[in-house]
């Protein structure tokens, strides 16, 4: 198996759709909305979104579930994803490497540091 670093930096759709999945599973449309209500790619078309859906299946970092809502509240032609162990190791590298860059920004003053008088 690889090794977190081995798979960054990853697609920003790709760490997007992972962050969404950290609090819980989800439904494909289910991230698609997360996803449009954070403001983040409002017009992702089911391509993408599929297409990502199986790279991130493909690397381990997301994994069907089994579990299923009650059967009034879902319907059985949705597939529901999880963050494997492995994707949140992956996730969280990314977000580490991600912070050394705005670090290195901010200490060149392109972004204020937090807490900064604007």
């Amino acid at each position: 198996m690889p090794k977190p670093d081995d798979l960054l930096p990853l697609k920003p759709l790709h760490f997007l759709m992972l962050l969404t999945l950290v609090d819980g599973e989800r439904h494909a449309y289910g991230i698609k909305r997360h996803l449009a209500a954070r403001g983040a790619h409002r017009d992702i078309g089911p391509g993408t979104l599929y297409r990502c859906i199986e790279q991130l299946t493909d690397n381990a970092l997301i994994q069907e579930s089994d579990r299923r809502p009650v059967a009034e509240l879902d319907d059985e032609r949705r597939r529901y994803y999880r963050l494997t162990a492995f994707g949140r190791r992956v996730l969280a590298a990314e977000a580490a490497r991600l912070d050394e860059l705005v670090a290195a920004a901010r200490a060149r003053k392109l972004l204020p540091h937090p807490g900064a008088a604007s």
